[in-house]
């Protein structure tokens, strides 16, 4: 529970209405009751607030609506996310060490750390501030973990790999498992060994069951605040620039350098030793196969700008039709042929 005026300071926003107004929780315009402060986005929705019970409403500039306590905010969503993080998202109470679990007696652990049973935190692992480690989190020696980061149940951090602070990791991520990487001997595979790390910095979150693989030599690095969605596969000595994107099942070669704020739809796969610049958007299942220059929305496979996809594909959806016109087209012309053959 939080009161209006308080809530509109946290968000930056402009307060209407009671400044003590108490707000217990965030709810749709469709389900939200007395009590419940809900969010307007889509001017679309707008006809909906007039049977809505929400007890407060956050809405845009210059929006007129049936609205007596409220806030004001230039993106209600960016409001309605950081409202829904005061409301809900409190950190338990630190535990300590949990029985259970092996903490190496030569790990460095900060204050208010939790480690719930069935973790391993192995020799010279050094955890900051505030870390929560769920049951069965399997930290290699060597690791480093940033203060206040939250690593859910299963997740792998292999050998010498340092994450950031305010990292999350989801369940059974593996951060740090070997590259893939082999040298061919003209009959078999030789294993290189992948004697490099994973960083991964400040602010990041990291999906369910992803993979970042180490580095054959240096470093794999995800910089600050990207976001990396379940089951994404990221190869070895891949660099993900800040603040990039990447949605579920996506693949990125090996030693792909991707710029910043870029963005990857499900599903896009991305060869390796490519360079990707800033602020780069491919859609879903879109095919990565050559270098990038920034600034881009590209879709399709090879990719190419999406609005030249747009036209390929409304074009694929009517070749049958072309196919038939054609065939059409060729019997008349073997006819006309066959026609000025005979005159002769």
């Amino acid at each position: 529970m939080a009161k209006l005026g308080a809530l509109a300071e946290i968000v930056g926003g402009e307060l209407v209405g009671d400044p003590d107004l108490e707000v217990n929780r965030v709810a749709p315009i469709d389900q939200a009751e007395e009590g419940d402060i809900t969010f307007l986005a889509n001017p679309k929705y707008l006809k909906k607030l007039g049977d809505c019970r929400a007890s407060a409403v956050i809405l845009p500039p210059g929006i007129e609506a049936p609205v007596t306590a409220g806030i004001v905010h230039r993106n209600p969503y960016l409001a309605f996310a950081k409202i829904l993080t005061a409301l809900t998202c409190r950190r338990p109470e630190s535990r300590g060490i949990m029985a259970g679990s092996y903490v190496s007696p030569s790990a460095s652990l900060g204050a208010g750390v939790t480690i719930h049973p069935g973790c391993v935190v192995g020799d010279n692992v050094t955890l900051g501030d505030g870390v929560l480690l769920y049951p069965n989190v399997v930290l290699y020696e060597g690791v480093v973990v940033g203060a206040n980061s939250l690593l859910h149940a299963g997740v792998v951090v292999r050998e010498r790999c340092r994450i950031g602070n305010n990292v999350i990791i989801q369940p059974s991520a593996v951060i740090g498992g070997d590259g893939f990487g082999f040298a061919p001997d003209g009959e078999t595979y030789c294993k290189i060994p992948q004697v490099g790390i994973v960083v991964i910095e400040d602010d990041v979150e990291i999906g369910a069951a992803a993979c970042i693989d180490r580095a054959t030599l240096g470093v794999t690095r995800i910089g600050k605040g990207s976001k990396i969605d379940n089951l994404v596969q990221i190869a070895h000595n891949v660099v993900i620039g800040e603040n990039t994107v990447i949605v579920s099942q996506v693949g990125i070669s090996g030693s792909t350098e991707v710029g910043r704020h870029c963005t990857f739809g499900g599903q896009a796969g991305v060869a390796g030793h490519l360079k990707i610049g800033d602020n780069v958007m491919i859609g879903a299942r879109g095919g990565v196969s050559g270098n990038l220059e920034p600034n881009q929305i590209l879709s399709g496979a090879p990719v190419m700008p999406h609005r030249h996809f747009l036209k390929v594909a409304t074009t694929l959806t009517k070749l049958p039709e072309m196919r038939k016109e054609l065939n059409q087209l060729q019997g008349r012309l073997q006819e006309l042929e066959r026609l000025l053959a005979a005159k002769e």
